[in-house]
């Protein structure tokens, strides 16, 4: 049986230069939970914790019916309902959505069938918090970020100044997606692909 990986089907979505760079993506269904606390909170951490299982229960769930994946990387969205910069809002106020995506033939049925399954095995009610759903970011300006996440701020620097200098303004959420294991990985060796979601601005015709 033949296993489909994802970073090797759509390289450009884990392109990782330092430098930003555009590119254009095609919508993908994600496995998502979301809510609002600090990334330290046991709110996240048990929210991973949902969320793995329910990953592989669906890796199971498609093996049975002849398709296998390999689990991707953990991604996130992250976002403030306030004015105030993001950085200078306490985290405990926070909002994310963390992601998983999904090959393209892993569907409703296989997502529910598979929620049942690790509902009963687990035990986690976290479990019935997670969606199924398709997430279109179209174009989008990324980089990789090397280092701690509490040390993004020169990264995310660069590509607000590679948006500014090609006329893009952000049309969405700051997202990140985990290449590195922060369990496996020392903090100034993690690798964090940082993401916005962009569209054109309209110059005005004098």
């Amino acid at each position: 049986m033949s296993k489909i990986d994802l970073t090797r089907s759509f390289p450009e979505y884990y392109k990782g230069s330092t430098q930003p760079i555009l590119i254009n993506l095609d919508p993908l269904y994600y496995l998502s939970i979301s809510d609002q606390s600090s990334p330290e909170s046991e709110k996240f951490t048990g929210a991973i914790e949902a969320i793995y299982p329910m990953a592989f229960g669906i890796k199971r769930a498609s093996k049975e019916h002849g398709r296998d994946f390999v689990v991707p990387k953990m991604e996130a969205q992250w976002w403030v309902e306030s004015d105030i910069p993001f950085n200078e809002v306490p985290k405990e106020e926070w909002h994310w959505k963390i992601l998983i995506p999904m090959p393209n033939f892993v569907d409703i049925k296989i997502y529910l069938t598979a929620k049942q399954k690790v509902l009963e095995q687990t035990g986690n009610q976290r479990v019935q918090d997670i969606t199924f759903e398709q997430l279109d970011e179209s174009k989008v300006v990324q980089a990789m970020h090397i280092g701690s996440y509490d040390a993004e701020e020169a990264t995310i620097k660069k590509l607000l100044g590679f948006m500014d200098q090609n006329q893009l303004k952000m049309n969405g959420y700051h997202h990140e997606i985990y290449i590195s294991d922060p369990r496996r990985t020392a903090a100034d060796k993690l690798k964090t692909i940082i993401r916005y979601p962009v569209t054109s601005i309209k110059v005005e015709e004098v």
